[in-house]
């Protein structure tokens, strides 16, 4: 259980408003007030500052942020852990993104099952941003993302690396053809939702190449990549995925890759935790277990 003035901070932090805090901790406004003035106290600093009526951390309380923010996810696991023991039952949580969460975790998480039998498992798939939310919020203790991330507020390991590129029908007149961006413009482009990794991966792609999404004349949002592959398998327009998505279709002939300038992205998975955990010798364990599987399965 954390000090319910570290809630109160963590909680400012959030809301930056000391009204929107008070009601989300069913507290009044002079409470949190105290509370805040409570940890400047014992700190022996400022913690916040108002600049033209916005709030915003000092450095020192970014700082401190980062920490308790380490320790509420910790507390999290301890709560947990202890809530257990009773029954002897150990359960993990963790998370992953999209694409590796439908293409690589299942066959993971069957190999675990048979290598630890007694172990219980809580999966779930979001986005990199909503994966990211549930480690701070200490919802799950590790998270496989792709994308990219602040990563001086988490500790990272690079789990894989996976070729990023742009597929269309074989039916399609670029199907088997050099091309470059330009070229793809007329098509209509099928792609993930914002806040997804492989969304974030494909605009900074075009942003290195001083385009954007809105060079492209039609676009289609879905959430699912299954449905994004019927759509392109159908010629209904081409997308950018991750080439583990689309090997077997690939493969199959089905699907071809769409070869732009003669070149290849390589983008990295990444297994994250929060810094500074003290857990963090347990999840690094869980890295090498999970790395040591996928890569006996994919790369063996």
């Amino acid at each position: 259980m954390l000090d319910f003035r570290v809630e109160t901070f963590l909680e400012l932090c959030k809301t930056r408003s000391y009204t929107k805090t008070a009601e989300n901790l069913h507290i009044t406004q002079p409470a949190v007030t105290q509370h805040i003035k409570l940890l400047e106290d014992f700190y022996k600093c400022k913690l916040f500052n108002y600049n033209k009526k916005t709030l915003s951390m000092t450095e020192q309380g970014k700082r401190l942020y980062k920490y308790l923010l380490t320790l509420s996810a910790d507390a999290k696991k301890i709560q947990d852990e202890i809530s257990e023991y009773s029954s002897s039952e150990e359960t993990v949580y963790f998370g992953a993104t999209l694409t590796i969460g439908e293409y690589a975790m299942p066959k993971i998480i069957e190999e675990v099952a048979r290598e630890f039998p007694d172990i219980n498992i809580n999966f779930m798939i979001r986005d990199t941003k909503e994966l990211l939310n549930e480690l701070k919020n200490g919802n799950i203790e590790f998270a496989l993302i792709e994308g990219f991330f602040e990563k001086t507020d988490y500790e990272f390991h690079v789990f894989a690396k996976e070729s990023f590129i742009g597929v269309c029908s074989s039916k399609n007149k670029l199907a088997l053809k050099k091309c470059t961006f330009e070229d793809l413009f007329k098509e209509r482009l099928i792609l993930r939702e914002p806040g997804s990794g492989s969304r974030d991966i494909f605009e900074k792609i075009l942003y290195e190449n001083n385009l954007s999404i809105n060079n492209f004349k039609h676009k289609y949002e879905i959430e699912n990549i299954n449905v994004i592959k019927e759509l392109v398998l159908n010629d209904i327009g081409i997308s950018f995925l991750y080439k583990k998505a689309v090997e077997n279709e690939v493969k199959s002939g089905k699907l071809s890759v769409i070869q732009i300038n003669n070149k290849e992205e390589e983008r990295e998975f990444n297994f994250v935790f929060m810094k500074n955990s003290f857990h963090k010798e347990e999840y690094k364990n869980w890295f090498d277990i999970m790395q040591k599987i996928f890569n006996n399965i994919y790369a063996g």
